[in-house]
């Protein structure tokens, strides 16, 4: 479902020209960041669950921590991104071809990496700066950086008040675009006269909305799960890399009238054609 939603999603965008637009392009760049990062995880998952040794190779524990943290930190931006993207939209329509430019477009879009890689070199060098004196068995579906700690007989307390500082710097200026441009868009929206403007408004946001509500929902439920509750904390991450990530593509695929509507018109020419 996930490769289906996404890779889908990403061809639509990419075949309709009348889909490229800068809400598009974003949502090209965020189908492609939850078709990798749920990958990064679920082959090597399934595989585990399948077979008598339940192993990974230390090289790739790292490789998995660090492309994982670097995608969804990644996410984080771009949905912050987007959500300026709507502001502008709707608060200042008449400008918002010259201002949401491509080159604009672009650099918002690398810029979300960008940080999404400095993240993830942090977050994989602290973690693999520890020392693992005790057990190698890591009581998780993937390498994640709290069941890690677990394993680890250092003192923690440095580490976690560096992780506490990082996640701020990245969760709280992300919400707060977040939440600054709603609430600029609600207080514009409200202004319009006509309930058939409003509602038109109001669609073009919300399958963004919805992302937004999935991704941090998981987010939150994920880190703000107990250490002492690890079977709850693994439930927690199985929705977060599977059930995410195909959830944004229904989402973004049903609340879009533009992208039914290529689809729709793909498939026709499909069947012409066969």
């Amino acid at each position: 479902m996930i490769l289906l939603g996404n890779v889908g999603m990403m061809s639509i965008i990419i075949t309709d020209p009348r889909l490229n637009t800068p809400m598009y392009f974003f949502l090209g760049n965020l189908s492609f960041i939850d078709l990798f990062y749920s990958s990064v995880i679920a082959p090597k998952a399934m595989i585990n669950f399948w077979s008598e040794s339940k192993s990974i190779s230390l090289a790739g524990c790292v490789a998995q921590l660090f492309l994982f943290a670097l995608f969804i930190v990644t996410e984080g931006f771009l949905l912050a991104a987007m959500a300026y993207d709507r502001f502008i939209a709707i608060c200042n329509p008449l400008l918002y071809s010259v201002q949401m430019s491509t080159r604009l477009c672009t650099q918002l879009v690398a810029g979300s990496y960008f940080c999404g890689c400095i993240s993830s070199v942090l977050q994989t060098s602290m973690t693999f700066t520890l020392s693992f004196c005790a057990s190698r068995v890591v009581d998780h579906f993937y390498c994640d950086s709290r069941p890690l700690q677990r394993l680890s007989c250092s003192d923690l307390f440095i580490h976690k008040m560096v992780s506490f500082l990082l996640s701020s710097i990245i969760i709280l200026p992300t919400v707060i675009v977040t939440i600054v441009s709603y609430m600029y868009i609600v207080s514009t929206v409200l202004k319009i006269c006509s309930t058939e403007g409003r509602k038109k408004a109001f669609s073009t946001c919300s399958s963004h909305l919805g992302v937004v509500s999935v991704l941090y929902g998981a987010d939150f439920f994920m880190y703000l799960t107990p250490d002492r509750l690890p079977e709850l904390n693994k439930v927690a991450s199985l929705c977060y890399f599977l059930v995410t990530p195909m959830l944004n593509s229904l989402i973004c695929s049903l609340r879009n009238k533009d992208v039914k509507e290529a689809l729709r018109k793909i498939l026709e020419k499909k069947y012409i054609f066969i």
